[in-house]
């Protein structure tokens, strides 16, 4: 039997085994990888979402503004429109349109801050001077996290190029880039203006829903490990019963008599 495991179809098939039984194994632990980063991001996303809401206008380290995403915020300011910039591709009730994005220079400081302030069509992308909120402004909202480039299939903004000064509308809200457009001292996280009742009109605002849960990670996890063991308990049955039905197959060819002597494969 050992003499037929060493053929060359063997070898191959026995290696593709083994490279298939790692390969689920490590998918399994990926999957285990990813409960941790989701259990992780559960921990600081609850404890953000449940802090009191944070005043900007109050004196803030800056560099802990990242770790706060997703932590309520409060901050009074005037908007500054000559540097406000379009989010692409946003949906409102089945309608193309933008997010408006507006550095607001916070009261009291040389401190900028982008505010979301919510949705318009995209038919008024040109003509958005009619949703300018100017005076001295409070908003409440979230904070969130910058970003560097968009989510898997996303289109990266582009770079600009020779002659260009600044880029109108983005993919994503990238802070260090429209920081280094507009010039203006922004902190380092940008706000998603919250709903108001007393606020009907556009630019229709809104907050992400965040999910907080274990997702199906860890269903996942089990089951690549289950198909790696199956795999791997398997595979020795499966060669024990087609090298016995080989056998048969050969003890059941007929035998060519020449001369005096039998001549067969089984012989």
């Amino acid at each position: 039997m050992l003499k037929r495991l060493l053929t060359f179809r063997w070898i191959i098939t026995t290696l593709l085994v083994i490279a298939g039984v790692g390969v689920l194994i490590r998918l399994g632990i990926w999957q285990l990888d990813r409960l941790e980063w989701r259990r992780a991001f559960n921990a600081r996303a609850t404890a953000q979402m449940t802090a009191p809401a944070l005043d900007l206008n109050a004196s803030q380290p800056v560099e802990d503004l990242y770790d706060m995403e997703y932590r309520s915020v409060t901050v009074t300011g005037r908007y500054d429109f000559s540097q406000e910039v379009l989010l692409r591709n946003q949906v409102w009730d089945n309608r193309l349109g933008f997010h408006v994005l507006t550095p607001l220079q916070v009261s009291g400081t040389e401190w900028y801050v982008l505010v979301d302030r919510g949705w318009i069509p995209f038919e008024d992308a040109a003509d958005r001077e009619k949703y300018y909120e100017t005076g001295t402004v409070s908003v409440q909202g979230m904070i969130r996290r910058s970003l560097e480039k968009p989510d898997f299939g996303g289109v990266p903004d582009p770079t600009l190029a020779p002659g260009e000064t600044r880029l109108d509308a983005w993919n994503v809200v990238n802070v260090p880039r429209v920081t280094a457009q507009s010039g203006l001292r922004l902190l380092p996280i940008y706000i998603d203006q919250a709903p108001d009742i007393a606020w009907t009109g556009l630019p229709y605002r809104s907050l992400p829903e965040i999910e907080i849960s274990e997702g199906p990670h860890l269903g996942y996890a089990l089951q690549w490990f289950t198909f790696a063991t199956i795999l791997s308990l398997g595979y020795p049955f499966f060669v024990r019963r087609q090298l016995a039905r080989q056998s048969r197959q050969v003890e059941n060819q007929p035998k060519v008599i020449t001369g005096q002597t039998e001549v067969g494969r089984g012989s």
